[in-house]
């Protein structure tokens, strides 16, 4: 039903936008279509190609075809990451230093800024249609302007929700072009939506010789656990054995894969996680993680979708399909809303469609999956989700940032199930698709001075296997602070003191070399206190202060 809705849209709408290159442009050989695919809150060693036990044979067989990057990175969090993705910037130069929240810093404005372009307006000057399905989450749902919603920064297409959660059978802000909509079906799965309007919006763009951008931005496996019975039912009993026992499955299927080194160890469980012999609960416990894999496995079927009507209509040699994931695993529990909350602005609902209400919490007397619950999976299995790394979103340890990257692009990835150890960055994507499509990045935009890109283009990676590094890598996200040189990382939590990492001989960061090395520490702190005045950085005092002046007045 969506989909015939969407067509029927598609059908009587007016016009696309005026922004479009000449027809030889368009038409120049060699241009693959683009397709971004991301994943919400899931950690590194969450598909099969990465060392999981759920079902991705799509993932799986791209990975097959294509390369996998071994470290690939992020930005620790969701609205964050979503912002460096699409402007190649890092995320306080596009505004969003942080989330939704303007803190009245250049940094922390909570909403994309004028001095950024995304990979959708760029690309529409070189002619390419664009799309996107899922989660925007860079600009607050109460701007009544929609002046940052996606068909006002680049997009033909638009099917997705502003917000950055909710409901997966009752999306909050669920939107088609600039219209909030409701589902359509009771059968209304996110997931699935996300995938057919995808399809749909393909199905279209073959129509027409002009190549097309398509970003897809999965809410899955972001909480709350929801997923259709059947589904969930494939893993009834794939947990039973614990946390413990998966992260050393995890870890030694990594290994045979060679996904890490044999010398890298395994991070201790986390310290604030039982032994799975002493955990209570077991049967609550393995239905979370259950729940959490049905919500993997339905998004595997909703990238087959997509990449089945790319092989009908003959589009699937001459598309570059990128998957990856916007933070580490979320360790996040889960609380109920207020009784007296605005249901206008509110990402978690108090009632279901049909008027059950809506039971909120980790306990074990509220089963994850249907409409009516609202939970997440907590740090227990997030835990696992990381192997071998450690921490979670919101930090810049590797188990906040590491993503999985997939590469899938068979008129020019040549190297069978080939795999990448070459350090990259979201920053990086901008940078990519601009090459590949042959456009110029603007160094103004309606009148805006436009932040040079800050990213390196993956296509040597694609073509040779390796390309000029990067010098430096940079993050910060509420204080947690980290820089990667070569095969050094130096990181700290927030308030916390330096810690200094050998990534090739220590990934998994058990080894702090801080206390040998001073002046290197020295030396690279230096160098990520000069980015982060170059790009409007602030201590989380800062912009902390800056909120409680901003409530003042």
């Amino acid at each position: 039903m969506q989909r015939r809705q969407f067509l029927r849209l598609a059908a009587s709408s007016a016009a696309v936008s005026a922004a479009t290159a000449s027809t030889a442009l368009a038409a120049a050989p060699g241009r693959p279509n683009i397709v971004l695919i991301m994943a919400d809150d899931m950690g590194w060693s969450d598909l099969g190609c990465y060392g999981s036990e759920i079902a991705t044979p799509t993932l799986d067989r791209l990975a097959a075809n294509g390369i996998r990057f071994t470290q690939f990175y992020n930005t620790a969090r969701c609205c964050p990451t979503r912002a460096s993705l699409l402007t190649g910037l890092y995320p306080h130069q596009a505004g969003i230093g942080h989330m939704m929240n303007d803190y009245g810093l250049p940094g922390y404005r909570g909403d994309l800024n004028k001095n950024s372009v995304t990979i959708a307006e760029v690309l529409k000057t070189a002619g390419y249609q664009t799309a996107m399905t899922g989660k925007w989450h860079v600009t607050p749902r109460s701007r009544a302007d929609k002046g940052n919603w996606p068909l006002q920064r680049g997009f033909d297409r638009f099917f997705g929700t502003i917000d950055g959660a909710g409901s997966f059978y009752n999306p909050a802000t669920l939107t088609r072009q600039n219209e909030t909509i409701e589902p359509e079906t009771k059968e209304f799965y996110y997931t699935d939506a996300l995938g057919e309007n995808a399809v749909a919006y393909i199905e279209e763009f073959s129509a027409k010789p002009d190549p097309f951008f398509l970003y897809m931005a999965f809410t899955a496996p972001h909480w709350p656990l929801h997923c259709p019975e059947e589904t969930v039912a494939k893993y009834k009993d794939t947990y039973k054995d614990g946390w413990d026992a998966l992260r050393q499955k995890r870890f030694a299927k990594q290994k045979k894969l060679g996904l890490v080194k044999s010398n890298w160890e395994l991070t201790p469980r986390d310290r604030e996680v039982p032994a799975w012999e002493n955990a209570p609960d077991k049967e609550w416990e393995a239905r979370r993680m259950a729940v959490y894999a049905g919500m993997i496995d339905r998004l595997d079927r909703a990238v087959a979708r997509v990449v089945r009507t790319l092989e009908q209509k003959k589009m699937l040699d001459n598309t570059l399909i990128l998957f990856f994931a916007d933070n580490g695993g979320c360790a996040e529990g889960m609380n109920a809303p207020p009784a007296n909350q605005n249901p206008n602005t509110s990402i978690k609902p108090l009632t279901t469609r049909d008027g059950r209400p809506v039971r909120y919490g980790n306990t074990p007397d509220i089963l994850p999956g249907p409409e009516d619950t609202y939970t997440s999976y907590a740090t227990p299995w997030a835990n696992a989700s990381n192997t071998p790394f450690r921490m979670y979103k919101h930090w810049v340890h590797e188990g906040g940032i590491s993503s999985p990257l997939v590469a899938h692009w068979p008129a020019v990835i040549k190297r069978r199930n080939a795999m990448s150890s070459e350090p990259g960055h979201l920053i990086d994507l901008m940078a990519t698709c601009v090459d590949l499509a042959k456009a110029k990045y603007p160094a103004s935009w309606k009148g805006e001075r436009i932040h040079p890109m800050e990213g390196k283009s993956l296509e040597p990676v694609f073509r040779a296997g390796r390309r000029t590094p990067h010098e430096a890598i940079y993050w910060e996200h509420e204080g947690n602070q980290a820089i990667r040189m070569g095969q050094w990382k130096l990181v700290k939590v927030h308030k916390g003191e330096w810690e200094l990492y050998d990534i090739e001989a220590d990934r998994t960061e058990l080894n702090n070399l801080a206390a040998a090395q001073p002046e290197r520490v020295k030396a690279m702190a230096a160098k990520w206190e000069a980015w982060a005045q170059r790009a409007n950085v602030a201590p989380w005092e800062s912009w902390a202060q800056g909120k409680k002046n901003r409530k003042k007045g």
